[in-house]
C-alpha cells in the first residue's frame, strides 16, 4: 500500500478563496450578518477555519498523557458509611474518589480502610483550615505510597463564604505550613474555578479570575510550589468553547508559573455545571452532562466527576450516580475517549478559540493586577459585580426564550409534580449574616421558573 500523503494530490485552498466562494453562493446576502456569530465572550465565530487562521505557534504545553480518571465525589458525614460508598463506587466504574471533608475530626484510617491507595487516586476537598490534618495526609501518602490530592483553597473559601477561615494573615500562614509539609502529596492547593462558572461568569472571566486567584498564592509563597497546582472547573453547555477553556487554562498557568519559576504543570478536575441543570424533567440533565463530560475529556481534564441527574433534589441518588459513572465508562472504554492523547490538537476551530480565550483572559488578568490584584478587587466588590452583570445577561437570554432548557421553558411536561418529592432544597439559600465581603453565590438559570411552578402545583 502506498503510504504517501493523500493530501498531496489536492491543491491547497486559501481562506480568501473559500470566502469568495461562500459569498458567491450567498447570492448577495451579507457574509458577516449571515454567517458570523458573536458570542458572550466577544469572539466572532466564522463558518470555516483553516491554516490561515494561525498567526502564532502551537501552544507551548502538553496535557497529561495519562487518560482521565472516572471520579466519584462523596461527602463525609460518617467515615464508615463513606468508606462503604467509596468501595461500592470503585467496584462500579469509579477509578478515583473525591472525599469532601467538613471537619478535621475525621478518622482517616476508617475512611480509607480496604482502599488500595497505590492504585486509587484520592482527592480530599477540605472545608476547614488545619495544617496538622494535611500533615497527617502527607504521612499516610509517604507510608502507603498513596496518590493524594488535597483541595486546600483559602481564597476559594473566602469567595464562597465571605469570610476568611480565621484572618488573612493566619490563613496565609497556614498555607505556608501546608506547602512546606506536602512533600509526598501530588498537590496541596486547589484553585476553585467552578464557583465562578456556577455563579454565571463568562469563560473569559473564569480563566482570568482563576489565574488572578492563583497568582495571589504565587505572590505569597511561590518558591514553595514544588508540587502541581490543581484547578477545579465546572463545564458548561458551550461544547467547543469548553474544550478550548481547559486548553487555555493550561496555557495560561504554564505562562504564569514560569514567571515565578514554579511548577508549570497543573492538574485539572472537571465536573458538569449546575447552572443549566433542572429539577423538572431531570432526566434531560443526563443529556446535558454527557456533552459536558465530553468537553472535559477532549479538553484534557485529568479527572472527571459526573453529576447525577437528580442530585439537585435527591438525598439518596445511588442509581443516578451509577448512571453518571456509566456515562463516563462508556466514553472511556467503549468510545475510546480514554485512548487518545490531546485529541483536540490541530483542530483549526478549537485551536483558534483556545488562543482567543487565552489572549482575552490574559488581558483581563493584567487589568486585575494593574488595579491591585484579585483580593483587592474582591474586597471592593468589583469581581462580584462583574460576575453578576454576566449572569444577568445570561438570565435575560433564558427568560426571553433565546436560551432554552427542556422541561422548564421549552417542551414542558405540565403533568409532572415535584412539590412532595423534594428531599433537598434546590434553590439559593438565604442566610443573612455579617461577612467581610459579599460572597459569590451560585445560582441556576431555572430557579425562578421552578419556584413559581412549585408554588402553583395542586
Amino acid at each position: 500500500m502506498n503510504n504517501s500523503n493523500l493530501f498531496e494530490a489536492f491543491t491547497p485552498v486559501s481562506a480568501k478563496a473559500w470566502k469568495q466562494k461562500i459569498q458567491y453562493d450567498l447570492n448577495g446576502a451579507d457574509y458577516n450578518k449571515t454567517l458570523i456569530s458573536l458570542t458572550q465572550e466577544d469572539i466572532n465565530i466564522k463558518p470555516f477555519y483553516n491554516t490561515d487562521d494561525f498567526k502564532t505557534a502551537a501552544l507551548n504545553f502538553k496535557s497529561s498523557s495519562i487518560p482521565f480518571s472516572i471520579t466519584q465525589t462523596i461527602y463525609v458525614n460518617s467515615e464508615e458509611k463513606s468508606n462503604t460508598l467509596a468501595l461500592q463506587a470503585l467496584q462500579d466504574y469509579a477509578e478515583a474518589i473525591a472525599f469532601t471533608i467538613p471537619t478535621s475530626h475525621c478518622d482517616l484510617n476508617q475512611l480509607l480502610i480496604n482502599i488500595d491507595l497505590q492504585l486509587v487516586t484520592i482527592y480530599f476537598d477540605l472545608q476547614f483550615s488545619d495544617s496538622d490534618f494535611i500533615q497527617k495526609l502527607n504521612t499516610i501518602a509517604q507510608d502507603k505510597q498513596a496518590v493524594f490530592y488535597v483541595g486546600f483553597d483559602i481564597i476559594g473559601h473566602l469567595t464562597t463564604d465571605g469570610n476568611w477561615y480565621t484572618s488573612l494573615q493566619s490563613d496565609f500562614k497556614t498555607l505556608e505550613s501546608v506547602l512546606k509539609n506536602s512533600t509526598h502529596l501530588k498537590s496541596s492547593v486547589c484553585v476553585n474555578l467552578a464557583n465562578y462558572q456556577n455563579a454565571g461568569a463568562t469563560i473569559t472571566q473564569q480563566l482570568a479570575y482563576g489565574l488572578a486567584h492563583a497568582n495571589e498564592y504565587l505572590q505569597s509563597e511561590a518558591q514553595l510550589f514544588n508540587t502541581q497546582i490543581t484547578f477545579k472547573t465546572a463545564i458548561g453547555a458551550n461544547y467547543f468553547f469548553e474544550i478550548a477553556k481547559l486548553r487555555a487554562l493550561r496555557q495560561l498557568w504554564f505562562t504564569l508559573a514560569q514567571e515565578y519559576q514554579a511548577n508549570s504543570h497543573c492538574h485539572i478536575r472537571a465536573t458538569p455545571s449546575r447552572r443549566n441543570k433542572t429539577i423538572y424533567s431531570s432526566q434531560t440533565n443526563t443529556l446535558r452532562t454527557q456533552t459536558e463530560c465530553m468537553s472535559a475529556i477532549l479538553g484534557g481534564a485529568d479527572s472527571v466527576c459526573n453529576l447525577a441527574h437528580n442530585a439537585l433534589f435527591r438525598k439518596n441518588h445511588i442509581s443516578g450516580e451509577h448512571t453518571a459513572r456509566h456515562q463516563l465508562h462508556i466514553l472511556k472504554a467503549e468510545q475510546a475517549f480514554g485512548k487518545a492523547t490531546n485529541p483536540a490538537d490541530g483542530a483549526y476551530y478549537i485551536e483558534s478559540v483556545t488562543q482567543q480565550l487565552a489572549d482575552k483572559a490574559l488581558t483581563l488578568f493584567k487589568e486585575i493586577e494593574a488595579q491591585g490584584g484579585f483580593l483587592k478587587l474582591l474586597k471592593a466588590g468589583v469581581i462580584q459585580k462583574k460576575i453578576k452583570e454576566s449572569a444577568t445577561k445570561e438570565q435575560e437570554l433564558f427568560n426571553s426564550g433565546a436560551l432554552r432548557l427542556i422541561g422548564v421553558n421549552s417542551h414542558i411536561d405540565t403533568k409532572e409534580k415535584l412539590k412532595d418529592k423534594l428531599e433537598l432544597y434546590p434553590f439559593v439559600k438565604q442566610n443573612p449574616r455579617k461577612t467581610l465581603l459579599e460572597p459569590i453565590i451560585p445560582k441556576r438559570l431555572a430557579e425562578p421558573l421552578e419556584q413559581d411552578r412549585l408554588t402553583s402545583e395542586h
